[in-house]
C-alpha cells in the first residue's frame, strides 16, 4: 500500500467551525432549510442518504424522519456528538461516521442523495476536486448531489478597490462579524464559483442549477448521468 503521508490532512481546519459560524448559519432556519432542500429533491423512504460534513445532524435528521438510511459525516467528534443528540431528542436512527470528504467510507454506486454544506471550503483546489471524483463515485447512476458552500462569485475588482475594500464592502453590506471573515479569507479555502462549477462538471456531474443569490454563497444541484448519457 503506498505510503499517504503526503495526504492532506483534513484536521488541521478543526477549530475553525466557529469562526465561520456567522458567515453559515447566521439565522435559525436550520430545521426549515433542511426540510426544504430535501423536499427539492424529492427525498423518499429507504433512500440511502450521506450527509458529508453533517455538522450538528439537522439535515441528516429531517432525512431519517423521512424514512431514509442516512449516514451523518463529519470530521469533528463535537460535531458528531451534537448529531447523536439530535438523533435522540428527535427519536430516529442516523449512522455517525468520524471521516471527511477525502476519507468518507463508502460502496460505490450506494448512495441515492449525497449532501455537503458548508464543508467544501475546507480542503484547496486540488483536493476538493478529489473529494468531488469520490463524492461521484458514491453516488448511484441518476442519483443526485447537492452542494452549499462558502465561494467568491465576483473577483476583488483592484485597481479601484483593494483586497482590503472588497472585504470591507461584504462584511458591512451583508452584516457579517469581521473577526469572522478575516479568518475565512486567511485560514480557509473558499474558491471562486466558476471554478467549482467547472470542476463538477469536469468530475462528470451534469448541472442541474447553480444559485449564487446570497451572499458569499454558492448552491449546486447536481446529477450523476446514468450510463450512456452525457454529463
Amino acid at each position: 500500500m503506498l505510503a499517504r503521508d503526503w495526504y492532506y490532512s483534513e484536521r488541521r481546519q478543526l477549530g475553525l467551525d466557529s469562526a465561520v459560524a456567522s458567515i453559515c448559519d447566521r439565522h435559525d432556519d436550520s430545521d426549515a432549510r433542511a426540510r426544504a432542500v430535501l423536499t427539492m429533491l424529492g427525498v423518499q423512504p429507504g433512500w440511502r442518504i450521506a450527509d458529508i460534513g453533517c455538522g450538528n445532524g439537522v439535515l441528516a435528521c429531517e432525512a431519517a424522519q423521512l424514512g431514509a438510511e442516512v449516514d451523518a459525516i463529519d470530521i469533528s467528534p463535537a460535531m458528531l456528538a451534537l448529531a447523536e443528540i439530535q438523533a435522540r431528542d428527535r427519536k430516529v436512527a442516523i449512522r455517525t461516521q468520524s471521516a471527511g470528504l477525502l476519507s468518507f467510507a463508502y460502496q460505490p454506486n450506494s448512495y441515492d442523495l449525497v449532501v455537503s454544506e458548508f464543508a467544501l471550503h475546507h480542503l484547496p483546489d486540488f483536493w476538493k476536486a478529489v473529494a468531488l471524483s469520490r463524492i461521484y463515485g458514491a453516488l448511484k447512476p441518476g442519483a443526485c448531489f447537492f452542494l452549499r458552500d462558502i465561494v467568491f462569485v465576483s473577483m476583488p475588482d483592484s485597481p479601484e478597490r483593494s483586497v482590503e475594500a472588497w472585504a470591507d464592502f461584504n462584511i458591512k453590506n451583508h452584516g457579517f462579524a469581521r473577526d469572522s471573515v478575516i479568518t475565512h479569507m486567511r485560514d480557509e479555502y473558499s474558491t471562486f464559483g466558476w471554478v467549482i462549477e467547472r470542476m463538477l462538471t469536469d468530475v462528470g456531474f451534469t448541472l442541474i442549477s447553480a444559485d449564487y443569490h446570497a451572499p458569499l454563497h454558492g448552491t449546486y444541484h447536481l446529477r450523476k448521468p446514468k450510463s450512456g448519457e452525457q454529463s
